[in-house]
């Protein structure tokens, strides 16, 4: 969740340091810091709240030397202060530490170190780490050691063993000005491989303008990084040599362009997001070949994905790990999977999941869905059952992992089989918007590949149902664009009439009913209004007794199985006095809503697609008018990497 950067070379490192952190900023933003190292010691500038605050207090002090570390906090331990911010110090002065991850034992080794006298400053658990690492190194160079980055390495191999739960780190100490240390536990480091120098980061887009080529680290791994070289050791402190890779794909530096914000910004680029996708995985119509006979995939697919047909082959069930605004996307992939593949599939929280899975099935596909590829308890969670599976002799029983995400590169990455890159390209803002729309895509493409693979009719949907789906879906890149620009303005008026609200009710039904979930999100997160989505059809089992005129109820209403139902349900709503907003496609059936939100009318399967923009839009401009951090909404980080 916190954003860590690390520079080893021939070049003043705190201009870099500071604009690694800049496009890092939206993983931690309550405060931030640097520590370089030069001839004349340890030169340490930390600042409460954002990294303007750092920024200038570094324009007027100064922090000379070519070997650095930085960080942008998001807090867990501790209040967000500067006595709490990164880098922490030793009592001396001279070792300098950041860290992402939570130390779980924190405070036994506290209790500990402060039994021998040791002072602590802040109230993090990563402070423990310094001082455990200088007391490492007094024992070392009692015992007749020379200081050196040797040394330091040594130490931070010792100390490790000592921490138990997730952490990156980087660590400089004044008496190794020429040494780097870094090392990784169940939480993101990249080393990046410039001419002459390096640079550690948590995510790739501080390597931006920098390099291309990097050296993902493994978990246990440790480095030692010298302006010659890297020296990089496993868990047991075996020398590992590993070729590096470099970045697929584009990342581009932030740049909100003309947009007040980058969520503005992100929401008007859906529909290059789902053009992209378009071209890449939808082959031309004319190509298609009918499904052959059996129910073999056909020579010329409607959707090509990037996977291996031994992923298909064979699937009975299919479970679905995901977290927040990607658990949605789960939701309207398990509902494509089940009515269009006819597969029964099970959505679960990441964070519930890895204590207490159900009973395993054989012939079963687990996908992970996180937009960062670091999301800490979907990782866990998907670690932990590939490894039970494992343990079972049966091969029906074997591991069969997926990954959907916006970082092929990631952890996630390198845990799964294979990945599904929604290649929406780098997203600021903390509340997700294309990413959003990019996981629902990824899942569309699987379930039409599922459904053409298995052949026959599942809910009267046969293969020229499907081709339909598809032409609709090549038409929606333009259907976004001008459902963006429409709701824009639209959306903008509509938002003054949340000055005084408190509460918002989301309603939708089959389908539809998980973008009801992430409208209630999106709201939530970034206007700090509450609101809760339900299926429209359970309202009057509870919710109902929440309705007044002070309460707006926004109720999601697209033709098709359920589609009377919604209105009907919504009627309800307003007939208790509340102010009714509509995400429907206009019509006579839909003037009972006191605002319309209209959307182009599409088969019901795809309007989860278009009935998220609105919503998405609506929150908005409801915090934007509020005169709130959109982007960095409080308490919120883009990431997040600690359970």
């Amino acid at each position: 969740m916190c954003g860590i950067v690390a520079l080893i070379g021939s070049r003043e490192a705190a201009p870099q340091l500071l604009e690694g952190l800049r496009q890092l900023e939206y993983r931690g933003y309550d405060s931030a810091g640097i520590a370089t190292i030069d001839a004349a010691g340890l030169h340490c500038l930390r600042a409460e709240g954002k990294l303007v605050n750092l920024t200038v207090r570094f324009e007027a002090q100064g922090a000379p030397g070519h070997c650095g570390i930085g960080h942008t906090r998001w807090a867990t331990h501790g209040k967000p202060e500067e006595r709490n911010a990164h880098p922490h110090l030793d009592g001396s002065g001279e070792l300098a530490v950041v860290q992402n991850g939570i130390i779980e034992n924190h405070r036994s080794l506290r209790e500990e170190l402060q039994a021998t006298g040791v002072m602590f400053r802040s109230d993090t658990d990563t402070e423990v780490i310094p001082h455990l690492l200088a007391r490492q190194l007094q024992l070392l160079q009692q015992g007749g050691r020379v200081a050196s980055g040797s040394l330091l390495l040594q130490a931070v191999q010792e100390v490790l063993p000592l921490l138990q739960g997730a952490y990156a780190l980087a660590v400089v100490w004044a008496q190794a000005p020429g040494a780097l240390v870094v090392a990784r536990r169940a939480a993101p480091l990249l080393i990046g491989l410039g001419e002459g120098e390096f640079l550690c980061a948590s995510d790739t887009p501080a390597l931006a303008g920098f390099t291309r080529t990097i050296l993902p680290m493994e978990d246990g791994e440790v480095a030692l990084l010298t302006p010659l070289g890297i020296e990089l050791y496993d868990a047991a402190g075996e020398r590992v040599q590993r070729t590096p890779s470099l970045l697929s794909g584009t990342e581009h530096v932030a740049d909100k362009r003309s947009f007040r914000h980058f969520m503005l910004k992100e929401i008007h680029e859906q529909p290059e997001t789902a053009a992209l996708w378009v071209a890449r995985h939808l082959p031309e119509l004319g190509n298609q070949a009918g499904s052959q006979a059996g129910g073999s995939a056909p020579s010329s697919p409607m959707v090509a994905l990037p996977l291996d047909d031994a992923l298909f082959e064979g699937v009975e069930r299919i479970q679905l790990l995901a977290c927040g605004t990607s658990r949605h996307a789960a939701q309207v992939g398990a509902y494509l999977l089940e009515q269009l593949a006819g597969i029964p599939t099970d959505v679960f929280y990441a964070s519930e999941f890895r204590y207490a899975p159900p009973p395993l099935g054989p012939h079963t596909l687990t996908i992970g869905v996180t937009q960062s590829g670091e999301t800490a308890d979907t990782l866990a969670a998907l670690a932990m059952e590939q490894a039970r599976r494992r343990l079972v002799a049966d091969p029906a029983y074997a591991p069969r992992l997926l990954g959907i995400t916006n970082r092929p590169e990631s952890s996630l990455g390198r845990l799964v089989d294979q990945v599904l890159d929604i290649g929406a390209g780098i997203e600021v803002g903390v509340a997700a918007t294309k990413t959003f729309l990019g996981q629902l895509l990824a899942f569309y493409g699987l379930a039409l590949a599922f459904a053409e693979r298995r052949g026959g009719s599942v809910n009267g949907r046969g293969p020229e149902q499907l081709r339909a789906l598809v032409a609709q879906l090549r038409s929606l890149p333009g259907l976004l664009r001008q459902l963006v620009d429409d709701h824009d303005q639209r959306c903008e008026a509509l938002a003054h009439r949340f000055a005084e609200t408190q509460d918002v009710i989301f309603l939708g039904r089959g389908i539809n009913y998980p973008i009801a979930l992430e409208g209630a999100l999106k709201l939530k997160e970034i206007s700090y209004i509450h609101a809760e989505g339900y299926p429209a059809g359970e309202m009057k089992h509870g919710p109902i007794a929440l309705l007044d005129a002070q309460v707006p109820v926004v109720s999601i209403a697209v033709p098709g199985t359920v589609f009377e139902k919604v209105l009907s349900n919504a009627q309800e709503a307003k007939a208790r006095d509340a102010q009714l907003i509509g995400v429907a496609p206009e019509g006579p059936d839909t003037d009972i809503f006191d605002v319309l939100l209209p959307v182009p009318a599409v088969d019901e399967l795809l309007s989860p697609l278009l009935t998220v923009i609105p919503m998405q839009l609506l929150s908005y401009h409801i915090a934007a008018h509020r005169g709130l951090d959109v982007d960095q909404p409080r308490n919120l980080a883009k990431s997040v990497t600690v359970e």
